[in-house]
C-alpha cells in the first residue's frame, strides 16, 4: 500500500513551545488526497527544526502502524528533506539522535521518496501543529 505524509513542526520562539504534525494521505484526487490518519505531538520547548523531525517520525509511526509499504514524503523544510537525502550533513547534536531514528524508521519501509514542497502545499499538517500548540 502506498500512501503520501505530509509533515510539519513549528515552534513559537525558536526555542519554544514546539509542536509536530502528520498527515496520512491517499494519493487520489485533489491535493493532497484523501486523508487517511493525522497526529500531533507536543515537545515542549523546542527548535523549530527538532518540531519538524518530530512531525516526520509521528507521520513515519503512523504509516508503520497502517502498515503501508510505500511512502511519498512531502515536507516544508528543505533542512530536513537535504539532511535525510543525505545532501547536508546533520551538525547541531540535538537533531543528530532525531535524524537517527527517521533513518531506522525509514529503513521499515520497501520504498519511499522525500520531497521539499512549498509552505502553501503543506497546510493540512501546518493546521496539526498549530491546534496541537493551541491546546497546550
Amino acid at each position: 500500500m502506498k500512501l503520501r505524509i505530509l509533515a510539519d513542526g513549528g515552534s513559537r520562539g525558536n526555542p519554544g513551545p514546539a509542536a509536530g504534525g502528520a498527515v496520512l494521505c491517499k494519493p487520489i484526487g485533489a491535493w493532497p488526497g484523501e486523508i487517511v490518519d493525522q497526529i500531533g505531538i507536543y515537545i515542549g520547548v523546542a527548535t523549530n527544526n527538532q518540531a519538524e523531525y518530530t512531525g516526520l517520525i509521528g507521520g513515519l509511526k503512523l504509516a508503520l502502524a497502517k502498515k503501508v509499504t510505500e511512502l511519498e514524503i512531502c515536507l516544508d523544510s528543505e533542512l530536513v528533506v537535504k539532511q535525510i537525502k543525505g545532501e547536508y550533513r546533520v551538525k547541531h547534536p540535538h537533531l543528530k539522535p532525531l535524524h537517527q531514528e527517521a533513518i531506522v524508521l525509514l529503513n521499515n519501509f520497501k520504498h519511499y521518496t522525500i520531497k521539499h514542497i512549498p509552505r502553501a502545499k503543506n497546510d493540512a499538517a501546518d493546521k496539526i501543529v498549530n491546534q496541537t500548540l493551541d491546546n497546550q
